[in-house]
């Protein structure tokens, strides 16, 4: 079935790169998409799946019913785009300040091909088959609100598996999937400080306590914490990617805020770094008569490949599009995806697929998120007969 299954989403392909540059041309943010859910439901029509959509936010639930009683599988899709001016030169790109610079258009696309692959083979399906289209991947926790709205129980009984699919502008050669049992993605964490002095004039600092060089003596603090109290087998990454004070040279503020970005593979170090960061700022606070305000937020967890399903998406996608197709990835990313709160439920595995365009150095292309990535289309078909040969491996072994 798996060469079937690559031929006839060849022969999809126009349609899914049409799709594909319709919805890059209209992005929407957050956990609000109703354009590119209408888009969705209208490509879903005719399939004979159920199909059901947010009580709260715009995502959408279809459940193709297979024969039996097999193992039940989801896959998953994210729609959101990003709050980035496009910037690629694409003759589709979008010009509402908005932009799909992460590839959820193209995750959104195949996973729709796999629906109209396995919908015309539903009798050869032992088990049922969940899509899960998901809105507010970027920093919404989309898939947490689709859990807390039953996404795992749409079709009757809890998944047996689920996967999900990722593709990156660069660092994988275009048509590569890449993947690994354990730890794939970060979690993300968020560490915000609010520090507070005493304002006063720029000529008699004695005369106030100075925030800004507390908050730039924490920040430096909080490097030397990361890589002196942490194993280098079991890193913690921290970026302090905001800070804001005062208003004028020669004033001193009452206070300055900063933000840092915290990433971590494993709970121990999470519950290390999500003490120790508040820790030291309170320290260096102390020590200087300032206060702080330091609240440390857990976001998404750590993303955990199983090592069973990382396995059979191996199998599974070296013998659809050959041995060479797929890679075992040496290192987590540091990334952090919300599909990881769907893995924290049931067995599965998110991989990685290279879609850096032909005539581009991969290590030096635009990463996801740059207003000038691009992601190469011709890998749609491709994505979607993997997405739909996983679900057919998974119930027929």
């Amino acid at each position: 079935m798996l060469e079937s299954l690559l031929d006839d989403a060849r022969e999809l392909h126009p349609d899914l790169v049409r799709i594909r540059r319709e919805l890059h041309r209209v992005p929407e943010l957050g956990l609000e998409l109703p354009r590119t859910q209408e888009r969705v439901r209208s490509e879903l029509d005719g399939l004979g799946l159920e199909v059901s959509t947010g009580r709260e936010i715009s995502s959408v639930t279809a459940v193709l019913r297979g024969t039996g009683d097999g193992p039940t599988v989801l896959l998953r899709g994210d729609m959101d785009a990003l709050p980035v001016a496009e910037a690629s030169g694409l003759d589709f790109a979008a010009d509402n300040g908005r932009m799909h610079a992460c590839g959820h258009d193209l995750h959104t696309t195949m996973l729709l091909g796999a629906a109209t692959l396995l919908a015309g083979r539903r009798d050869r399906l032992p088990g049922d088959v969940v899509f899960m289209f998901q809105p507010g991947e970027e920093g919404h926790d989309g898939a947490r609100h689709m859990i807390e709205e039953g996404l795992l129980d749409a079709s009757g009984r809890r998944p047996d598996a689920a996967y999900a699919l990722h593709v990156m502008s660069s660092g994988i050669p275009r048509g590569v999937f890449a993947g690994r049992g354990g730890p794939m993605l970060a979690a993300s964490n968020r560490l915000h400080v609010t520090v507070r002095g005493r304002g006063g004039h720029g000529s008699m600092p004695h005369r106030a306590v100075d925030p800004i060089p507390v908050a730039c003596e924490m920040v430096t603090a909080l490097q030397a914490f990361v890589t002196r109290r942490f194993d280098v087998f079991d890193p913690v990454v921290l970026t302090v990617g905001m800070i804001h004070g005062g208003t004028q040279e020669n004033v001193i503020p009452d206070e300055v805020t900063f933000a840092a970005t915290i990433r971590c593979f494993s709970r121990e170090a999470l519950a290390a770094v999500a003490d120790g960061s508040v820790r030291v700022c309170e320290g260096v606070a102390a020590a200087h008569g300032a206060e702080v305000d330091a609240t440390f937020t857990e976001l998404y967890p750590v993303t955990v490949n199983d090592a069973a399903e990382t396995g059979l998406v191996a199998d599974t996608l070296r013998d659809l599009h050959g041995e060479e197709r797929f890679v075992t990835a040496p290192n987590p990313l540091t990334g952090s995806e919300d599909f990881s709160r769907v893995l924290d439920e049931v067995p599965g595995a998110m991989i990685a697929l290279g879609a850096c365009p032909d005539g581009v150095d991969v290590q030096s292309a635009p990463n996801n998120h740059s207003p000038r990535a691009v992601f190469d289309d011709t890998v749609l078909a491709d994505g979607a007969a993997a997405y739909a040969a996983l679900a057919v491996r998974r119930q027929r072994g």
